[in-house]
């Protein structure tokens, strides 16, 4: 059994699904659309244009690769609204020149919470929150 990461970008999924593969390196593996479901209207969330939810050309479901992480990505119901609470997806890089070009890749757009810098437990430690919103932690070797 695996545990993986599904997030919800509410809108802004292509727009991610690009930024990370500049960002991290992400390689995006499957990307189906709200309009490639053969049965939209018996599927609920799965709207088909006609009224409230996602629009038909918006990402229903994706995934990407991010290193040997697998991590999934939709446009959920399309509101705009992305929130990502309580959660941080952390990065180990094999060194601190990583840490560094991935945390300023990350940064890009976003806010950082806690700058890189050399902890007790890492060589390159820091906090950010892309521009979409999802926080990351750069753990960089010891």
């Amino acid at each position: 059994m695996k545990v993986e990461p599904y997030l919800m970008f509410e809108g802004r999924c292509e727009e991610a699904l690009d930024f990370y593969r500049r960002a991290v390196g992400a390689e995006v593996k499957v990307v189906m659309r709200y309009k490639d479901n053969p049965d939209p209207a018996g599927a609920p969330g799965c709207a088909d244009g006609s009224g409230p939810g996602p629009m038909p050309e918006m990402v229903m479901h994706a995934e990407f690769a991010v290193g040997s992480t697998t991590l999934m990505a939709s446009d959920g119901m399309g509101s705009g609204k992305a929130k990502f609470d309580g959660i941080s997806l952390a990065l180990s890089p094999d060194s601190a020149d990583e840490a560094r070009r991935l945390f300023d890749a990350l940064a890009e757009g976003g806010q950082v919470q806690m700058p890189l810098a050399k902890t007790f437990f890492s060589q390159a430690f820091g906090m950010v929150a892309d521009r979409f919103g999802v926080p990351w932690m750069v753990v960089g070797p010891e």
